[in-house]
């Protein structure tokens, strides 16, 4: 059997359920955008403020921390961004 068999069953199956049952239809609810973003936010606000306080109290090898922690987060971001934008 085929990939395309295989999918075009399980399609034909999925359809008959959600005629069956309308609520199978219905899209899974995700966390909403702006509880996410102000997740991240909170979290990104203790991130720096410990970072702060490591860059105090460890001297040079909490700085040299604090460098590192921020360019992956930098890195992270244009990497999805770049991601996000070759997707559309």
């Amino acid at each position: 059997m085929s990939t395309r068999d295989t999918r075009r069953q399980f399609e034909e199956i999925v359809g008959k359920l959600a005629a069956e049952d309308p609520s199978l239809a219905r899209p899974v609810r995700m966390i909403p955008k702006k509880v996410l973003l102000t997740v991240l936010a909170v979290v990104g606000a203790v991130v720096w403020a410990g970072l702060s306080v490591l860059m105090v109290v460890w001297g040079a090898v909490g700085v040299a921390i604090t460098c590192v922690t921020v360019a992956a987060a930098v890195g992270w971001g244009v990497f999805r961004h770049r991601r996000l934008s070759s997707n559309n």
